[in-house]
């Protein structure tokens, strides 16, 4: 496998996906609905073009977590893998704890801080985001 390319997938290993090339960007998100799907106090995600991403390995659920938003997670442990906007076709968010090698993406912000869990303790350095904006 190229150094370009980086693979992850589930914790029982019945879905596996790989990505080509480095994020557009990185963020740990505390909203209601990323808290709740994922059943962690907030997700660390990574965007990635769509057309870099693909699955290798099973077929993940799919299920719409609101009007707009797609998650994808493994049927048989319920690992939350990607998150898709229909507004943003051209993008996949992909989670950062799914991928093998996590540590090679740390987030670069944090967003919805608005929603975040008061006993969570955000203590870096990283710009906040009391909603969802993206700034790139």
């Amino acid at each position: 496998m190229s150094g370009d390319l980086r693979e992850g997938g589930c914790f029982c290993g019945r879905v596996r996906y790989r990505v080509a090339g480095e994020p557009l960007r990185s963020a740990v998100c505390h909203c209601v609905s990323c808290r709740r799907t994922s059943g962690a106090q907030s997700v660390a995600w990574l965007t990635f073009p769509s057309k870099r991403f693909s699955f290798v390995h099973g077929e993940p659920a799919d299920y719409r977590s609101s009007d707009e938003v797609s998650r994808t997670f493994c049927q048989s442990c319920g690992t939350s893998l990607t998150y898709r906007q229909d507004e943003e076709p051209d993008s996949i968010d992909v989670t950062a704890a799914s991928l093998d090698l996590p540590d090679e993406f740390p987030p670069t912000r944090h967003l919805w801080l608005e929603d975040k869990l008061a006993w969570e303790g955000v203590d870096d350095d990283l710009p906040r985001f009391e909603q969802g904006g993206l700034p790139d």
